[in-house]
């Protein structure tokens, strides 16, 4: 399932990667195997590789069309880019992305907002892409919307010690222009505003949509996988603040679980749509079927 709606409001999932990529012990850091062997039985095959032993994870965008403007929530990771702690990001030079966006009947001139829930290198990507050698915005006639906190936090950070993602996802869109720096409770209209979830990183927000009575939320990385409903206290390992994070999260699935709201997840395994739900003292994840 890659489009959905909410109301009128159409959205995409604009996929880059799919697949086993990370350890549980080594993203969920404080995630045992006796906490999750009672839940193999829908962790694994969907999120979880037995074989490999990682947990499958989506690199993706999702595209919100309100009939009016076309807005791109985070931008994955995007071509030419260093990251040479991971290789399947590493200098990435496919056309998966930009196929994606062309599936979804859109081309990069037609996108009017960019969205970043953070700041962090797969979510900012194709922010940017490598033209004779410089880096110019990919989405030439949005606007592209930044926590101002968020983005005074990572500026500063750079400039003690050199970050190659800022330096060719992140500080291009600012000098040439094209940030509006707001605050993370923005509202970009009556059907498109910002929901503040820090601890991810200092000012991570999420995006909530509404059209009528439907509603829907992209949660950005306030959770990475389905076993942290089940466990909303263990943390990301790169949270940067780990207790609110986690006070985040068990709050985010309080405030939606057993409710009609759509949950647009970020790096949950396809559908990736679906919604929150209590389970006893806990919670799960039911996605969306079709």
């Amino acid at each position: 399932m890659l489009t959905n709606h909410i109301g009128d409001i159409r959205i995409d999932r604009i996929i880059e990667q799919e697949f086993p990529m990370f350890g549980p012990a080594d993203f969920l850091p404080e995630l045992t195997k006796e906490m999750i062997d009672p839940h193999r039985s829908w962790f694994e095959g969907k999120c979880f590789d037995p074989v490999s032993e990682l947990m499958t994870f989506c690199m993706q965008s999702y595209v919100i069309r309100t009939g009016t403007h076309n807005i791109l929530v985070d931008t994955c990771i995007g071509n030419h880019k260093n990251h040479p702690g991971r290789p399947a990001w590493h200098q990435k030079t496919d056309s998966t992305y930009m196929n994606a966006l062309k599936s979804a009947g859109l081309s990069v001139e037609d996108i009017d907002f960019v969205m970043c829930t953070h700041l962090h290198p797969d979510h900012v990507g194709w922010n940017t892409r490598l033209e004779n050698g410089q880096w110019v915005p990919t989405f030439p006639n949005a606007k592209y919307i930044f926590s101002e906190k968020e983005l005074a936090y990572w500026e500063e950070t750079n400039a003690k010690k050199e970050i190659p993602y800022v330096v060719e996802s992140v500080l291009p869109i600012v000098r040439a222009g094209r940030v509006t720096k707001v605050g993370h409770d923005h509202q970009l209209n009556d059907q498109i505003w910002c929901e503040p979830t820090p601890g991810h990183t200092p000012d991570h927000m999420s995006v909530c949509l509404k059209h009528g009575h439907h509603t829907g939320v992209i949660t950005g990385d306030l959770i990475h996988s389905p076993i942290q409903c089940v466990y909303p206290h263990i943390h990301a390992r790169p949270d940067v603040d780990k207790p609110l994070a986690s006070k985040t999260r068990q709050a985010y699935l309080e405030k939606y679980a057993d409710t009609d709201t759509l949950i647009c997840s970020t790096h949950f395994p396809s559908p990736s749509f679906g919604h929150f739900y209590s389970e006893g003292d806990s919670f799960r994840f039911k996605f969306l079927e079709g």
